[in-house]
Formats: structure tokens, sequence, C-alpha cells
């Protein structure tokens, strides 16, 4: 397959595909930070639907962070992969670090993400849940749990791309999984991406901004024509 140069352009192309969720008033696009943001800024805009967080936290194998076992999401979700975590005889006493740890970290970017900004009510709507691709899974899963339990009509989860056992698992759990590629064998997220440079603090929040400026001018005529009428 051909590596997208990207998250931003990833997310446009990803876009492309979910034009039939566009221009609805019960569609919100569902980010995970960090590297999902950049992708789902750009669904947003092309949608031109509201974007916010969900902070996920992967849990890794205390020898190898990346190799997830497991995540946490906002609001105390957590899925363990129980057979993965026998296979590598984890303890408690081992993986007990690794959350804490992970819970910390999710609490730090809830407050440095939503800046007093409330999580935004799902009850009937249409949730879109983008990442930057999924690799075991694990992280959209939790986040996926977590989004069920605030009662929305549909579960979307839009990635670029994503291993095959991922997206078959994913596709069990939601509504609809949308991905542009399911290359075998996988090798990783960012092995599909000429830039896969780390997405910053920074950029996340100026992204979230400018999601926010987007629908506030969306919303602005209606506000004043009810001003003037």
């Amino acid at each position: 397959m051909k590596l997208f140069p990207n998250r931003r352009e990833a997310g446009h192309l990803l876009a492309a595909h979910l034009r039939e969720y566009a221009d609805r008033s019960d569609v919100l696009v569902l980010a995970l930070p960090k590297g999902g943001v950049p992708v789902a800024a750009e669904v947003a805009y092309a949608l031109r639907a509201p974007l916010d967080v969900l902070v996920v936290r992967k849990i890794g194998v205390p020898w190898n962070p990346e190799l997830a076992v497991g995540a946490i999401a906002s609001g105390g979700m957590m899925v363990l992969d129980i057979p993965a975590i026998d296979h590598l005889d984890l303890t408690h006493a081992q993986l007990d670090p690794v959350i804490s740890a992970e819970r910390a970290e999710l609490a730090r970017r809830e407050r440095v993400f939503r800046i007093g900004h409330p999580f935004p009510a799902l009850e009937g709507q249409v949730v879109i849940l983008v990442d930057d691709g999924l690799a075991t899974g694990a992280t959209m899963q939790a986040a996926v749990a977590a989004v069920k339990t605030k009662g929305p009509a549909r579960v979307v989860v839009a990635v670029p791309v994503a291993s095959v056992p991922a997206y078959y698992a994913l596709e069990s759990l939601v509504d609809r999984v949308v991905c542009l590629e399911a290359p075998e064998p996988f090798l990783g997220v960012g092995a599909w991406y000429e830039d896969f440079s780390q997405t910053t603090d920074e950029e996340v929040l100026s992204l979230l901004a400018q999601g926010r400026a987007n629908e506030l001018s969306r919303r602005r005529p209606a506000l004043d024509g009810a001003i003037s009428a």
C-alpha cells in the first residue's frame, strides 16, 4: 500500500469515506489524543461536525511499553487483554505500577486538553471515534466501552490503517468501522506514515481551539437569527 504522507492528509482521505455524516446535528467527532487529533481535526472540518477528545491511555508491558495488554479511558473505564497477560506471565505486582502511572497521565491530559470545557453529551448522538491507527486495538476498545456508557445512538470507529485482528475485534463492538487500509504484515501504525512524528500538547490544543472556533462560526447565523427575532 502507499504510505500516508502525514496524519492530516490521512484524515483528509478518511473524511471522504464519511460523507454521509456531514452537516448533521447529531454527529460528534471524538479524537483519541494525541496522534488521533490531527486525523480527527480533518474529519471534523470536512463533516462540519464538532470536535472533542476522549483521553485513553495504553497499558503496556513493563519491559516493552509499546506492547499493549490493555487500556484505560476517561471515566475510569479499563480493558485488559487477559489472554495476553497470562501468556506473558504478568503479575499484579508488575502491572499495578504501570496502571497507576497511566492513570496519572490520563488525569494530566484531561486537565491540559479539556481546559475547563465539560465532556460533551453523547446521549442520542452518532459518535465517530478517530485515531491514527489500530495495532492491537486495545486503546480503541477502551474508548468504545467508555462511550457506550453515555448512551450514544451509534458508535463509528474511523482510522486510516489497522491490523486485521484489530479491525475484526472492533467490528464486533461497534455499529461501523471505517478503515482505509488493513495491510498484512502490519508492522505497526507508524510504518504506514511518511511522517509519524510525535504530536505535541501544543498541537492538540491548537487543533481543538480551531475546532471550537469552527463550530462557533457555524452556529453564529442561527444564534444571530434568534437574537434578532
